[in-house]
């Protein structure tokens, strides 16, 4: 097991996280007279991209339960290892939005009560801070069912995790199918609270910071970007592992299904992109499209070139058969689409925090790093904790002969 999480990888991880820890201290350093805007936004952006990864994989694991897959069986594993991230997860989002509860940041405007009541105490005066739409949500964007909403969405997501990663073990030790069973009902339940809960989360996490905006495709837009960036994850840990001389039963079959999933569901967001941004534009409602005049005006080369970027490289390099079962092109095109939905996490969030002065600096850089370092020390330390491969699974020896 100390192949699967070297001194030299811990090392990196640490090294990872210390560059986000001087990023963030650079960050608070120069950032007091925004009340820090630019250092939350930046938690916010890493804490939501990488807690997303860790429930796109929670997703994945679920659903191939509940469609009797066997392929994925010899890389079960790794997507175990990629979810017990959740709960570090779970605790940085927490930190962000108890942060704005707090007005410690005003990521969230809506949190701001002064802009609720149309008149002041004396009932005559108007209220100069007073904003008519976001009053008019307060019957959704109240704190109390905010904080319900948050905190069913977390026990659900850390119960389903702990569930799934020792329902695994269970079934090793036990052998037989009762438990195989028993995980494929919990799964089933599981998906139809994770279809509502996906979109929710989007709409009570990243929508509300643009409060007046609002878009009945954003909520597949943002799970379509989890499930992706999870593929990659997964993808990019089982060819890293391979190259260790581990996962001895997980052929170029196997690697090709992982890069078919990272090219099918690259189309998937691609076409909720492009199906939001049409839609809204070409009906030109003047709620709905300042969203992207914004970002169209402020960040045009980023908001186009995120969208070139992880939809024409898979199409292009990964549309073969040979290149999804080719590490030389599978690994750059992963690691640049990676990239690519941490930037359309940052167009998400920046644009209602910061406006037009962001940057893509150190602070930026530095954080994502340090958040990347967090992220690789826990997943991988949680691989090394346990056996790679399932020793008794009902599809095992299906899918260790898998042929495509």
């Amino acid at each position: 097991m100390e192949y699967i999480f070297s001194k030299r990888a811990k090392m990196t991880t640490y090294i990872l996280m210390l560059i986000g820890l001087l990023a963030l201290v650079t960050g608070i350093m120069h950032g007091a007279e925004d009340h820090y805007a630019r250092v939350w936004s930046n938690l916010a952006v890493n804490g939501f991209f990488f807690f997303f990864i860790a429930l796109g994989a929670l997703f994945f694991i679920s659903l191939q339960y509940v469609a009797e897959v066997a392929w994925y069986v010899t890389v079960k594993r790794i997507f175990e290892g990629i979810i017990k991230f959740i709960p570090i997860g779970a605790i940085l989002v927490i930190v962000v939005l108890l942060a704005g509860s707090f007005h410690f940041h005003h990521i969230y405007h809506w949190m701001d009560t002064s802009l609720y009541p149309e008149f002041l105490e004396d009932g005559v005066t108007p209220n100069p801070d007073y904003d008519a739409i976001i009053a008019g949500k307060a019957a959704y964007l109240n704190q109390p069912f905010f904080w319900i909403r948050t905190l069913v969405y977390l026990a659900t997501f850390y119960l389903g995790a702990q569930f799934f990663r020792k329902q695994s073990l269970i079934e090793d030790q036990l052998k037989g199918t009762e438990t195989h069973f028993k995980s494929m009902g919990k799964a089933a339940v599981f998906i139809v609270l994770f279809a509502v809960f996906s979109s929710t989360l989007s709409w009570d996490w990243i929508m509300s910071i643009d409060t007046h905006w609002f878009s009945t495709l954003f909520g597949w837009y943002v799970f379509s970007g989890m499930w992706v960036t999870a593929m990659i994850v997964a993808t990019m840990l089982v060819i890293y592992l391979k190259s260790k001389g581990l996962l001895e039963k997980v052929n170029e079959n196997h690697i090709h299904d992982l890069g078919k999933w990272v090219f099918a569901i690259s189309f998937l967001w691609s076409y909720l992109w492009f199906s939001q941004f049409m839609l809204i534009w070409y009906s030109n409602i003047p709620e709905e499209v300042t969203y992207f005049m914004q970002r169209i005006h402020d960040y045009r080369f980023l908001f186009y070139g995120v969208f070139f970027v992880n939809f024409v490289f898979p199409m292009v390099i990964l549309m073969s058969r040979d290149a999804k079962r080719n590490v030389i092109f599978l690994v750059p095109v992963a690691l640049i689409i990676f990239v690519g939905h941490w930037l359309d996490m940052f167009l998400m969030i920046m644009p209602a925090t910061v406006g037009h002065h962001w940057h893509l600096g150190f602070v930026e850089w530095g954080m994502f790093a340090g958040f990347l370092g967090l992220f690789l020390n826990v997943v991988l330390g949680a691989l090394a904790k346990r056996p790679l491969m399932v020793s008794s699974h009902p599809y095992l020896e299906e899918s260790i002969h898998l042929h495509n």
